[in-house]
């Protein structure tokens, strides 16, 4: 490399003394960099929201061509402001330009006025609500709450309008369940549907009582260009492609009479210098992303992680991806801590960006909550919190010894599995852009202090529209036994959200049958494949008693979960039921189920 570089600056030199006494180099600027003078990012306060393409701020000098219509923001002393039909004055707090989110606070609108909240139509020709509601419960207390009296849970107040002196009043996440909430506070109102926005971190200091929201811009033709050039580390323009390329497009006038020069230093240079460019854009790309989503978890240095973990000290598990410890905040809060090792296949960090950028924006009861995370070189980790009783996997392994002795073992199978699959149908459903996890194993699903599971590890998930249905898969995603055919051999159809679809049947089926009985016989003792001959027994309406241990109270669930198994692994994507069906199925009658085609092949 040293080699290289000597010979670049020999080069480089020569051809500074060439064309310093033979030429003249005028470079002219690209449309891009003409876009740019023309339309500068600008802000209406120096800790306000940068405000640059498709945006545009009406109060400014910059003419209309610097935004898209319908996109005007402007200035009210140091407040970004957006008006909209229905609401008002609305101040901007964040623009998440790779996402296409805006986040505001409603300046005409109380938390006090919940009721004309619930009624308000926020939707536009270009804003759209991009979550479903989130339900609150009105709760008052004996004494104020502070975070660390329940720190996994939001609150909004106390209200001023609600509460008096001894008696303070909040609004408390609903999906989060009763058990949560302080046990100096009382439940007044439960089950109240408000709109969803993105916690942010300097939110804790504004009005207690404020309206916050988080809406998804979305303009034809723009948008999803836009959020494609973001998520490159590039700044969106309204020219052409609206994505700049990786260097201007320069255009050399005049002439320099020899070529030779020119062609040798580019060949000899270019591999050094477009190495060094391209690892110092990735990381400066990197930088922007996290910056973003430290908005939405707290980012640590890898001091405070080992601070946290004790050095390190316990360790809760370990697998590819790396190494999980417990650790506690300064607060006193568990957390689980996963370190993740240098890796071959994501030296770049996208997998650690990915999964900070699906899990900070999303909240929902069946999946585990990011709380915070670490970056520096190579050295990467990601703050959970603390699940206590481990992974599915686990449970099923500690508990398929005694399950025969145990009682409602299956129904709390059951509540698992209804778990998982109202978490993925919201991964699915339940956010503006559909996010396929394509890791869905017991492994990778948590479960806290009541055996509720909490779906983890994002490293592999993807994002696409929801009007698309299939995405491209450069390389398998998931893990052998749980991966969907289509994924990992494009014979068996196109990967899509039914992909996740497959993984979850899997899953079942290894929580009512065991691992054991999933894996074919590769040594020929036995002709039939379990799962096979199971199916056989439903089609055939046998008890299957005599195929697996089934205790009476227990057989009408256990052969529930199957049914549903096998309407989740049909080889065929298109005969897989989608997340929402398979919700429905999970909580009706046995009697009403239909026996599906048989998912194997022969």
């Amino acid at each position: 490399m040293s080699i290289i570089r000597s010979r670049c600056l020999l080069y480089l030199l020569l051809l500074l003394i060439y064309t310093r006494s033979n030429s003249k180099i005028a470079v002219a600027l690209s449309d891009y960099d003409e876009f740019f003078e023309e339309c500068p990012p600008r802000s209406c306060s120096i800790d306000g929201p940068e405000v640059r393409f498709p945006y545009r701020l009406s109060t400014s000098t910059s003419p209309p061509s610097c935004g898209a219509i319908g996109m005007e923001l402007s200035c009210l002393g140091n407040k970004t402001i957006l008006q909209l039909p229905n609401v008002g004055t609305c101040k901007i707090l964040d623009i998440s330009y790779n996402e296409g989110f805006i986040t505001m606070e409603l300046e005409e609108i109380s938390l006090c006025e919940y009721r004309k909240v619930r009624s308000i139509n926020f939707t536009t020709a270009v804003y759209q609500v991009p979550y479903l509601p989130r339900s609150k419960n009105m709760i008052s207390c004996t004494a104020e709450v502070n975070k660390s009296v329940s720190p996994f849970m939001y609150y909004d107040g106390p209200l001023a309008c609600f509460s008096n002196s001894s008696q303070p009043v909040y609004f408390a996440d609903g999906t989060d369940g009763l058990d949560r909430i302080p046990s100096f506070c009382t439940v007044v109102l439960n089950n109240i549907s408000l709109p969803y926005y993105s916690h942010m971190q300097d939110l804790d200091r504004k009005s207690n009582h404020s309206v916050y929201i988080t809406l998804a811009w979305s303009v034809h033709g723009i948008t999803e260009k836009c959020i494609a050039c973001e998520r490159a580390g590039k700044n969106c323009a309204g020219r052409n492609s609206f994505c700049p390329h990786h260097s201007p497009n320069m255009k050399l006038i005049g002439a320099i009479s020899s070529t030779a020069l020119v062609m040798l230093l580019f060949l000899v240079a270019f591999p050094y210098y477009s190495s060094r460019r391209t690892t110092r854009r990735e990381h400066q790309r990197q930088e922007q992303l996290l910056a973003v989503y430290s908005k939405t978890a707290t980012r640590y240095t890898f001091s405070e992680i080992k601070k946290m973990t004790k050095q390190f000290k316990d360790k809760l598990g370990q697998g590819g991806y790396g190494s999980v410890f417990k650790g506690e905040l300064p607060n006193g809060i568990q957390v689980a801590v996963k370190v993740l090792k240098r890796s071959n296949t994501d030296s770049d960090g996208r997998d650690f960006i990915n999964e900070v950028a699906t899990i900070g924006t999303i909240h929902h009861f069946n999946v585990v909550r990011l709380l915070g995370f670490s970056s520096e070189g190579n050295r990467r980790a990601l703050v959970y919190e603390f699940m206590p009783n481990g992974s599915l996997d686990k449970y099923i392994s500690s508990k398929s010894s005694c399950r025969a002795g145990e009682m409602h073992q299956m129904e709390i199978l059951l509540n698992i599995a209804i778990g998982v699959a109202n978490g993925i149908k919201y991964l699915h459903e339940g956010c503006i852009q559909r996010i396929l996890h394509f890791d869905i194993k017991p492994h990778n699903i948590l479960l806290d202090h009541n055996l509720n599971p909490k779906i983890a590890d994002f490293g592999l998930a993807k994002l696409c529209s929801k009007d698309r249905s299939d995405v491209t898969v450069t390389v398998a995603k998931g893990t052998i036994g749980y991966m969907a055919p289509e994924v990992y051999s494009k014979n068996f159809g196109n990967v899509s959200y039914k992909s996740d679809v497959y993984s979850f049947g899997m899953l079942i089926l290894k929580m009512v049958i065991g691992e054991k009985n999933l894996i074919p016989d590769l040594e020929g003792n036995s002709e039939v494949y379990y799962p096979e001959l199971i199916y056989e027994k439903l089609v055939n309406g046998e008890d299957l008693e005599s195929v697996m241990e089934v205790e009476p109270t227990e057989a009408d669930i256990k052969k529930k979960l199957i049914i549903v198994a096998f309407w989740c692994i049909q080889w065929n994507p298109a005969e897989r039921p989608h997340m929402g069906k398979v919700v429905q199925m999970l909580g009706s009658d046995l009697q009403t189920m239909e026996i599906p085609p048989k998912p194997f092949v022969s």
